[in-house]
């Protein structure tokens, strides 16, 4: 009877899941001879990806960016999540929440373009420093790894803030009155009471960003152009130009190795019993 409940779920995963990612890591170890794609267990492959310097930058930029994008967020939704919980009236917290979520009701593509538009050497940004006189003239600021951690940051702060968030009002505020009857400083209660209790939002939403920035094409491909190309970039460039596929398939699953280092690293907080 069980088992009839879970079967759709287990054949979805099948389907779109396991078989693409079976199909996917014997694809990475075929090889091409000319234009014909040749079947085998070859790791051809991934010693082209040790051994291409353009292809192990990749993955360092990819890391670079997603680390930078991911320490940024937290930093930045924390105290965005807790203003909301403890300082914004109960009545107004949902109001607070859904300003907080706006980013997301616009497409992906759209607000990529609307930061190069703010970010570009006429736009706003360059405008304010000329007036007020920290620059002599325009910086190149569109087209960078700045764009592009400053995309990416705008879009996480706000998922981040959602998963903190979560946990913060879970709390009951008889943990920081006990910590303080008991001669703690605020700062003390924050570093040993509330801060390891806000542990599991804080890894789930570093998680979550860190899955979908270093996947994300989009937001490289049109904030930092071509200047530093992404693993996303890159498989786009082999499979666009090159037909590619063993060796596309072979980053996609080098990106997937990536991923899984973030949720073992991360694997302690992520347990489903104590979110």
């Amino acid at each position: 009877m069980g088992w009839g409940f879970v079967a759709p779920a287990l054949l979805w995963t099948l389907a779109f899941f396991v078989l693409p990612f079976a199909v996917m890591g014997a694809m990475s170890l075929a090889t091409l001879d000319g234009r014909e794609l040749v079947w085998g267990l070859s790791l051809s492959n991934y010693a082209e990806l040790a051994e291409r310097a353009y292809l192990r930058r990749a993955v360092i930029v990819s890391l670079e960016i997603t680390l930078t994008v991911t320490a940024l967020s937290v930093l930045l939704a924390y105290p965005l999540a807790w203003i909301i919980a403890f300082r914004v009236p109960p009545r107004w917290q949902r109001l607070a929440l859904l300003l907080a979520i706006l980013p997301f009701w616009t497409s992906y593509v759209v607000r990529s373009y609307a930061w190069l538009l703010v970010l570009a050497r006429e736009g706003w940004v360059n405008e304010a420093l000329l007036m007020l006189g920290l620059i002599a003239e325009p910086v190149t600021l569109a087209n960078t790894r700045l764009a592009t951690v400053t995309g990416f940051v705008h879009f996480f702060v706000m998922l981040l803030t959602l998963t903190i968030y979560a946990n913060l009002v879970q709390l009951s505020p008889n943990y920081r009155r006990a910590a303080m009857d008991l001669g703690a400083s605020a700062f003390q209660t924050f570093r040993h009471v509330i801060l390891p209790l806000t542990l599991p939002g804080i890894v789930t939403g570093a998680f979550l960003t860190f899955v979908l920035c270093i996947g994300d094409y989009v937001t490289p491909q049109i904030l930092g152009g071509n200047t530093e190309l992404t693993v996303p970039q890159v498989i786009m460039v082999q499979l666009g130009r090159r037909a590619d596929f063993p060796l596309a398939s072979a980053l996609a699953i080098v990106l997937m190795g990536l991923v899984t280092l973030a949720y073992l690293a991360g694997a302690r907080w992520l347990r489903v019993d104590r979110l």
